[in-house]
């Protein structure tokens, strides 16, 4: 040290590496704006097209015609406030608090199961809860899969070069659990995108290929043996025959696709204008609100609307693949793959089943439908990418 040093009150030591909390001047700096600003653009969009599916909707609304546009945007910004809490601290940590989410998650998920829960459009995958709010757990238990098979995949790399077979046995164990549960709802898109994210991760894990094609070929055959046994009810199904065959059943299973279709070809190169698209304000595509949001962009704010959103959504999933390639370690990896695929399979299912290019089967698009479920559970991931992110070198 030199002669000359005199140390004062206001020497700060920089942040250490490792330091599981970073400074909100270096939070800040570090973080992914350009995710941010795509999600909060997408929720910001979702808000008025929530607003012209639902403002007429008297019945739905009890008179308020701003109803759905107010709990949209308090969905939206709990959401934030939950994804800013996903974000402050290490990730890292979160492999000791896996088991804890995976027990949360399969408690709400056998809780829906029990006289607690509602069946809502067919599917009996909701609690409700007093002032109107409902929770849906297959939701939520989408993190808590992606976080416990992200520690149960990385756990064994420090020494080795890929996963050993019994640890993605029992990564495959843990997320059969809630898949089973959700499956009985039955709720057969998030069984879907549980799956994707099952997929991706073990794909990336490094684990043998024939990992893969053993869980393609089981996906294919577990199907085949819900459809023998009956766990999939009768309008499912429907929705499968229509989608093979559109004009089989016009006025009931394929009525939904069929108006979807109608929406968004109506829509041309600039739309009818937001609050003017005739079967938007006529009520005539169901849950328009939730399941059937991108109608509205079609209808309304055209192909250029539409092309928006789904460059957003694109935007998103760019981010959210840097992240992964980018990440320090292959559980920060695999943390972002999942949450890749999550919404990479989620977003094209959602707007296929729009366009007649995929089976209806009830999933929200990421941030720009209606539901708080969703929404924090979506908002969640966010987090989790962007503390990946801003830990890359911490």
């Amino acid at each position: 040290m030199s002669a000359g040093y005199r140390p004062t009150p206001y020497t700060v030591p920089p942040p250490r590496r490792g330091s599981r909390l970073l400074h909100r001047d270096s939070m800040l700096r570090r973080m992914d704006w350009t995710l941010l600003v795509a999600v909060i653009g997408l929720a910001a969009i979702g808000a008025a097209l929530v607003w012209s599916a639902t403002r007429g909707a008297a019945e739905e609304t009890g008179g308020d015609p701003e109803a759905f546009l107010k709990k949209h945007i308090l969905n939206a910004v709990i959401g934030l406030v939950l994804a800013v809490v996903a974000s402050l601290f290490d990730y890292r940590m979160l492999r000791a608090y896996a088991p804890v989410l995976y027990g949360l998650s399969l408690v709400g998920l056998v809780a829906v199961l029990s006289p607690l829960g509602s069946t809502i459009n067919g599917s009996h995958s909701w609690i409700v809860l007093p002032a109107g709010f409902s929770v849906q757990p297959s939701e939520l238990a989408k993190v808590a899969v992606v976080v416990g098979m992200s520690m149960l995949l990385a756990e064994k790399r420090d020494a080795e070069d890929e996963p050993r077979d019994v640890d993605v046995v029992l990564a495959l164990a843990f997320a059969a659990a809630p898949l089973v549960l959700v499956l009985l709802q039955p709720d057969l898109g998030t069984v879907l995108v549980m799956c994707a994210i099952v997929l991706g991760m073990v794909a990336v894990s490094g684990a043998p290929i024939r990992w893969v094609v053993g869980l393609v070929v089981g996906a294919v055959l577990t199907a085949f043996v819900a459809v023998q046994v009956g766990v999939l009810k009768d309008y499912q199904l429907d929705r499968f025959r229509a989608f093979y065959d559109p004009t089989a059943d016009p006025k009931g299973a394929g009525f939904n696709v069929r108006q979807a279709q109608i929406a968004v070809g109506s829509g041309g190169m600039d739309g009818q204008g937001l609050f003017h698209g005739a079967q938007t304000q006529g009520h005539f595509v169901p849950a328009q609100q939730t399941d059937f949001i991108f109608t509205v962009a079609g209808e309304e704010l055209g192909f250029v609307g539409a092309a928006l959103v789904i460059g957003l959504l694109g935007l998103v999933l760019w981010r959210a693949g840097r992240i992964a390639m980018q990440a320090e370690d292959l559980f920060g990896r695999l943390v972002a793959t999942g949450v890749l695929c999550w919404f990479a399979f989620q977003a094209f299912e959602n707007i296929g089943m729009t366009l007649g290019i995929m089976p209806v089967t009830g999933v929200p698009l990421p941030f720009v439908s209606y539901g708080g479920s969703s929404m924090f559970a979506g908002l969640i991931a966010v987090g989790l990418l962007q503390n990946v992110h801003m830990r890359r070198y911490a």
